[in-house]
């Protein structure tokens, strides 16, 4: 029997690309996202559209990939928004939105998976966070703080699934060329470019590779860490 994924976000991007990969070493693919997820050029998934920060959609979601696949193996948290403005100028419901797409739905997804996790005494869950998640960002008050808390969520969760066999991480990208960075200008890639020892923006392949290192079994002894993929930007 195949190793089976549950991926949020997974229509584009670091999602798309984290999906191609898995599917490629066999796994089979719970594919969700807001948008239909077209799912030919996979040899095995399940795709569903909906809102991930709706407790129904992620508790339906779980019941339905375990009744078609048998189990969930690993859950990767990749769907995240940016609802950007000044702290003072922040609305209410900008702050809202982004902590429950980009953290409540990692706890309410964490939460619908653990128990088949826990019974089996395997599994493995991997949170996209981001480099301004430790860094901090002006303007993204709201979508730090949902990276940050990521990421001690995941420390915490770490420790107490531990003894579980379940493996509970991070990967925080840096500046990474998806569609949200495509309307940049080539000047402004440049001076983003600029601030990057490598002296380029990393791609989706670099975060998936850092994914599929942590759902692998070579990453069994890996737990409560954030691998930075940031082409040193940040050397933390």
């Amino acid at each position: 029997m195949s190793n089976v994924a549950v991926i949020t976000g997974a229509a584009q991007g670091i999602g798309r690309r984290t999906a191609q990969v898995l599917n490629e070493q066999g796994w089979s693919l719970l594919l969700l996202d807001l948008q239909s997820v077209g799912t030919s050029e996979y040899s095995s998934a399940l795709a569903l559209a909906g809102d991930i920060s709706d407790e129904q959609f992620v508790e339906s979601a779980a019941k339905q990939c375990v009744e078609k696949f048998g189990r969930v193996d690993a859950l990767v948290n990749n769907a995240g928004i940016t609802q950007d403005n000044l702290a003072m100028r922040m609305k209410d419901e900008e702050w809202d939105e982004v902590i429950a797409v980009n953290m409540t739905a990692t706890f309410k997804l964490a939460k619908a998976v653990q128990r088949g996790m826990m019974k089996r005494r395997n599994g493995r869950i991997i949170n996209i966070a981001s480099v301004v998640g430790v860094m901090g960002n002006p303007g993204q008050c709201n979508y730090v703080a949902s990276k940050a808390g990521m990421i001690g969520w995941s420390k915490a969760m770490g420790q107490e699934v531990a003894s579980r066999g379940i493996t509970v991480n991070c990967v925080a990208p840096g500046f990474i060329a998806t569609s949200m960075t495509e309307v940049l200008t080539d000047d402004q890639k440049a001076k983003i470019s600029a601030t990057i020892p490598m002296q380029k923006m990393g791609s989706a392949q670099d975060i998936a590779a850092a994914v599929t290192y942590l759902a692998s079994e070579e990453a069994g002894y890996v737990t409560g860490a954030t691998i930075h993929v940031n082409g040193g930007m940040a050397m933390i």
